[in-house]
């Protein structure tokens, strides 16, 4: 058993949570879902908890009430490699209500904020040429989804 576990705490959207991030991660799949009983806070039969795999990484996300927020204070990051990946990841979780943020950040529409980033970023960040790493930062300052051939042009 892994020792550290991402833990997700939703309003009651845990499963749909889990049902959406599995469809955009390869190699991802729920591997259980528990419910409330009787004498729970919230109704019997109401999905409590939800465990899952991204990319063979695990989580659980529990149902536990309107009273948890998600904020940016923690995020989600995902390496990519091509430009493609990043298209990809950014549209499936932007989409249906999800909001883009600045710098490869985004909120999906459960509110969980994410980093879609270029897995060379920190090299074009740390250029040796300090101007060229200047303008490396201006131009990713500019950007809500990061487009890789634009920062390395930079």
């Amino acid at each position: 058993m892994q020792k550290i576990t991402t833990f997700l705490t939703f309003n009651d959207q845990a499963e749909e949570a889990a049902q959406l991030y599995t469809s955009v991660f390869k190699n991802s799949k729920i591997t259980s879902v528990s419910r409330y009983g009787e004498g729970a806070p919230i109704p019997a039969g109401t999905v409590m908890s939800v465990t899952f795999e991204l990319d063979g990484q695990p989580f659980s996300a529990l149902n536990g009430g309107s009273h948890f927020k998600f904020s940016e204070g923690i995020s989600l990051f995902v390496n990519c490699e091509t430009q493609a990946e990043i298209d990809a990841y950014w549209e499936k979780l932007t989409a249906d209500g999800g909001e883009p943020g600045r710098c490869g950040w985004l909120k999906d529409k459960f509110g969980v904020s994410w980093q879609i980033i270029p897995s060379n970023l920190g090299k074009l960040l740390q250029d040796k040429d300090p101007e060229k790493a200047k303008r490396k930062m201006q131009a990713m300052m500019k950007m809500s989804k990061l487009d890789m051939a634009t920062l390395e042009q930079a």
